[in-house]
């Protein structure tokens, strides 16, 4: 809160000194004007509720109790409206270059945490069936793991999208649409450009996931029902399918569950290496500029997204156990 306050401030006196160049501008002119900035971004209350600090006559600081009438509490009873401010840099709703930036990333995420979940149970599958790739494979993503997604990307770009090694894939952006071709062809050129961003979080992704999956799935393989299964003779791989894999998927859960959180937040940097618009641009932009209500709109979207993570955790441990129960 402190340092949106300084930030509040600074953005008013780098505004005043824009403004104000000539040397006839009179202090008075410059108060006024400073006043009606303060008033029009919010600045010109308290910070909070209480604060610490020196009243008007008094000679040492002092707690002081400040009302409704702060910055926090209008920031809160515009929240509850579903108002989230203005931005400072560009005046425009918070709402509605959230809503911009959404159109894109949320794509790029859905496409990438589907795939993930998809490739790791596949995945997953095939190798509890075929127990001899266990190890290599196993090392592998452990090795993949410990690799930070913004290393993962950098590779990816300069080994697919590098005119000196191959130029499979674009190196940024979502190129140009014509607006009189076909949906088809404007799907297909947006799939295109995506290929590797998309691969960049499916990576990050994966490992982790199939990691504790297939560890779940040992476990579940020396179950009873499990030996019952194939003494009736049934293949491998319908074993795994139809009888481990959903017992195996409670340890799992939780991993499941944080995983649109974690591509929400790696796709700031998927979207800041491959120059792709969306939350990543905005967030970066409103960073450097201290544009602090862009800032804590965007902080906002993550936690809905994370509880509504752990309302979807909740739901799928009922349908996978229906011996489990929400406590009331």
């Amino acid at each position: 809160m402190l340092s949106r306050l300084a930030s509040g401030d600074a953005l008013i006196r780098s505004v005043l000194d824009e403004a104000f160049t000539q040397p006839t501008i009179t202090a008075t002119e410059r108060a006024e004007t400073e006043a009606l900035l303060r008033h029009r971004f919010g600045v010109d209350v308290p910070l909070f509720y209480l604060s610490f600090s020196t009243p008007p006559g008094a000679t040492a600081p002092a707690w002081q109790w400040h009302g409704m009438t702060n910055q926090y509490h209008r920031w809160l009873e515009s929240l509850l409206h579903g108002n989230l401010g203005y931005s400072y840099r560009e005046g425009a709703a918070v709402a509605d270059l959230l809503k911009s930036a959404l159109q894109y990333t949320l794509p790029l995420t859905f496409l990438a945490a589907i795939l993930a979940v998809a490739l790791t149970f596949e995945f997953c599958i095939w190798l509890g069936s075929h127990p001899a790739w266990r190890s290599p494979i196993l090392s592998t993503l452990y090795v993949v793991q410990s690799i930070p997604l913004f290393v993962i990307a950098l590779v990816l770009l300069l080994l697919f999208a590098n005119p000196d090694v191959f130029t499979w894939f674009p190196a940024y952006g979502l190129g140009s649409i014509d607006s009189f071709s076909p949906w088809t062809g404007a799907l297909g050129q947006y799939l295109y450009h995506l290929v590797l961003p998309l691969l960049s979080l499916i990576l990050v992704s994966v490992p982790s996931l199939a990691i504790q999956l297939n560890a779940s799935i040992q476990m579940e393989a020396h179950a009873l029902y499990v030996a019952t299964a194939r003494a009736k003779g049934v293949a491998p791989r319908a074993v795994v399918r139809r009888h481990i894999v959903r017992n195996a998927l409670l340890p799992v859960l939780p991993l499941l569950t944080e995983l649109v959180p974690n591509v929400v937040a790696g796709s700031v940097v998927v979207e800041m290496i491959f120059a792709l618009p969306g939350m990543g641009r905005l967030l970066a932009e409103a960073a450097s500029a201290q544009d602090y209500p862009v800032l804590l709109g965007a902080v906002l979207l993550v936690s809905l997204a994370r509880l509504f993570s752990q309302l979807l955790a909740d739901l799928l441990y009922q349908w996978i156990d229906p011996r489990i129960r929400l406590s009331a």
